[in-house]
């Protein structure tokens, strides 16, 4: 069925907020889809950014000037990639086929990358605030929330020490689950201490650059990784867990999509930007799929009288920065979890 079909039919021919039919419908678009569609594009992305704009940042490392900085920035678009766009796909089950293989990549990109705990992240963002959407007390993505902090502090300052603090909080936000704490106490050393000999032997630096180097290309995009939890969620319709809404109109009235970003679409990836609400609305889809299925999931939700919020990441940053007190100072406690939106 086409997403043309939607719009021949008489209005209320679907139940309103129901999510069977569309569900149907991307079904089948599933079906005739390719294995590259559905996971090869985006392994593909990701290998790209591992197997050639890695080894050619840190070789850019070892020249003066602009091949320095560009060596630096190429370092952390890569990083953020791995935690964000790879670390997600895999907590979902849409990185690859099996369902193994995304946990051992999601421990290699979450753990041994970002030195953050994977199964905790799954547990906090996966199974609840996924079918939890902007239900008080449950899921939101306020993560990383500080309402004590000044708006130009938490939205441009703060985010820069977050990766050193996220170790902590990996740790403390699995304690007692004693295999899941030695599994955060040997990898995320382990990836400090690899991302810091890379420095070292490709990259030639001293020991004080490499450190240097290291926390810069680490912190580099934390800026919008941070804004990108917050601008998609908070500020939309919330509702109380006993009066919650049907799954379709649940996730149509809480999540917004960005408007394309190259930078942002190839590092975050489309289901995190420009393609959240079908993520939410079927979070086992690759980022190359949440985009074929735009199209048909946009025209069924206006068919069905229900929104499709899209809005400007630089909007919604205005948006936040005026109304920070009442988007994230005044706003009810969403969520205890810190996780990958």
């Amino acid at each position: 069925m086409s997403g043309g079909a939607y719009a021949r039919k008489a209005p209320g021919t679907a139940k309103f907020g129901d999510f069977s039919e569309l569900n149907g419908v991307v079904k089948d678009i599933v079906k005739e889809s390719s294995y590259w569609e559905r996971f090869g594009y985006d392994q593909c992305v990701v290998a790209s950014g591992l197997l050639f704009l890695l080894p050619v940042g840190f070789v850019c490392l070892r020249f003066n000037g602009l091949l320095f900085v560009f060596g630096l920035a190429l370092l952390g678009s890569v990083h953020v990639m791995v935690i964000t766009k790879a670390a997600h796909a895999a907590s979902h089950h849409a990185f690859c086929a099996s369902k193994k293989l995304n946990d051992i990549f999601g421990i290699f990109f979450s753990e041994f990358c970002g030195a953050f705990t994977y199964f905790g992240a799954r547990e906090a963002h996966v199974k609840v605030h996924h079918p939890h959407t902007n239900i008080i007390g449950l899921g939101d993505s306020s993560i990383w929330k500080a309402p004590s902090l000044w708006r130009s502090v938490y939205l441009f300052v703060a985010p820069f020490v977050l990766p050193f603090i996220a170790p902590f909080y990996s740790v403390s936000f699995v304690w007692g689950r004693w295999k899941l704490v030695v599994m955060n106490i040997v990898l995320m050393p382990l990836g400090f201490i690899g991302h810091f000999t890379c420095f070292r032997i490709i990259s030639g630096l001293s020991v004080l650059w490499s450190l240097a180097c290291l926390v810069i290309t680490r912190s580099m995009f934390y800026c919008p990784y941070i804004h990108v939890n917050i601008f998609q969620h908070i500020g939309l319709s919330m509702y109380h867990p006993d009066h919650r809404p049907k799954r379709l109109r649940l996730m149509a009235t809480g999540v917004l999509n960005l408007e394309r970003n190259p930078f942002l679409d190839y590092f975050f990836g489309h289901s995190l930007i420009n393609c959240h609400v079908e993520h939410h609305l079927f979070p086992q889809l690759s980022d190359y799929m949440c985009m074929k299925i735009k199209p048909t999931v946009s025209e069924y939700l206006q068919s069905q009288q229900l929104p499709y919020l899209e809005d400007s990441y630089w909007n919604r940053l205005k948006i936040f920065f005026a109304r920070y007190t009442e988007l994230m100072v005044d706003a009810p406690p969403i969520t205890d979890f810190i996780g990958i939106q």
